[in-house]
């Protein structure tokens, strides 16, 4: 599958699957849907990993089945994330839980400043789960994983009672070598610096609640969802120590990761609204939920914290990479209102932009 076009399953599409691609399918095609013995541990555990996830996820490292993965590591720091997935629907435009769940891992890492490499896939699945549809979320995690440059080497299985989970939740685990000489973080953003986002904001939320709503645009809301670890290796290829900070701005969106970055550093934050890009179906899509853009979750963007003297850089280095073509400086870091986020607005006053104190907009990654 690729950006532009994505087969979602149907209830239809699930109720026959077609094995005859698998390795082995016999096995697997008397049980069409996830029972509690693939959670078990015996036969059918097994056979799970060996006809699905192995063929799906095969690398030298996984083939060895053992409780854990050897790997070959540089020498120097490692970065280590963790992060579940329990996103609602399943399949949405743009994207799927499974290649959320790499890409959302190896985002994690990739603003750490390291280079990802490993990644651990854990299901959580509820009995009677299509294992069809099980197998196409499975296929969008190999897919993720092969475009990301990143390898699937562990994982594990488990399935709860019927009524008792969602169907599917997935947990993955990252390793990532950092780079020498990089070293950015939240607390490292300095007055002066100037903010920069990758691309539109807003698109993965609100592509997830205009398929709950029901909302129809005349250009459909894809999500954003995309692994930001080449873009990000271009930009600081280009900058290099000048960049200072670099965030993923997810769940709480735009807004929660300025907040966060402006306390962790005891700076202030000062935008400019009509700076930052939104695209117009987005927007349209946020006024009739009554949501704020800057609030609403993304999966494929980041925010950089650059020098000054880098930006005209960095911002040049994102406009040449296809993930940063709608790249934008938005801000500048100050020494004043220290751990506060201010917005100018189009009409050119002043507002304090707070962390949320809740979720707006619950089961979206």
């Amino acid at each position: 599958m690729n950006e532009n076009s994505q087969t979602v399953p149907t209830a239809e599409s699930t109720a026959a699957p077609d094995f005859s691609h698998w390795s082995c399918p016999l096995p697997l095609a008397d049980y069409p849907t996830i029972v509690m013995g693939h959670g078990g541990g015996g036969k059918l555990s097994s056979e799970l990993v060996e006809h699905l996830f192995l063929p799906a996820f095969r690398n030298p490292a996984l083939e060895n089945l053992g409780d854990g993965a050897l790997l070959d590591l540089a020498s120097g720091r490692i970065a280590m994330s963790s992060d579940s997935f329990v996103v609602q629907p399943l399949f949405f435009p743009g994207g799927s839980i499974g290649a959320l769940a790499v890409n959302g891992t190896v985002n994690d890492l990739a603003v750490s400043g390291a280079e990802p490499k490993y990644l651990s896939a854990s299901f959580i699945l509820e009995e009677g789960f299509p294992l069809a549809r099980l197998a196409a979320i499975v296929e969008e995690m190999a897919r993720a994983a092969r475009e990301a440059g990143v390898q699937i080497v562990t994982g594990d299985t488990k399935v709860v009672e019927r009524g008792h989970g969602d169907g599917c939740y997935i947990n993955t685990t990252g390793i990532g070598v950092l780079r020498e000489g990089i070293a950015v973080g939240p607390q490292r953003a300095q007055p002066g610096d100037a903010i920069l986002v990758s691309g539109t904001i807003g698109d993965h939320g609100m592509a997830i609640m205009s398929v709950r709503e029901g909302l129809e645009f005349e250009s459909p809301i894809r999500s954003d969802c995309a692994a930001l670890n080449g873009m990000i290796a271009e930009v600081l290829a280009a900058a290099g120590t000048a960049v200072h900070a670099m965030r993923d701005p997810t769940r709480g969106g735009l807004a929660s990761t300025l907040n966060e970055i402006a306390q962790a550093s005891g700076v202030g934050i000062a935008i400019d609204e009509t700076k930052i890009p939104v695209r117009l179906e987005v927007q349209s899509a946020c006024e009739l939920l009554g949501l704020d853009p800057v609030y609403v979750a993304n999966e494929g963007k980041a925010v950089f914290f650059v020098a000054p003297e880098t930006a005209d850089r960095v911002l040049a280095a994102l406009r040449a990479h296809p993930l940063g073509r709608d790249a934008a400086p938005i801000g500048r870091v100050t020494a004043e209102h220290k751990g506060m986020l201010v917005a100018r607005t189009a009409m050119g006053a002043n507002r304090v932009i707070p962390m949320q104190i809740g979720e707006q907009l619950p089961r979206i990654c």
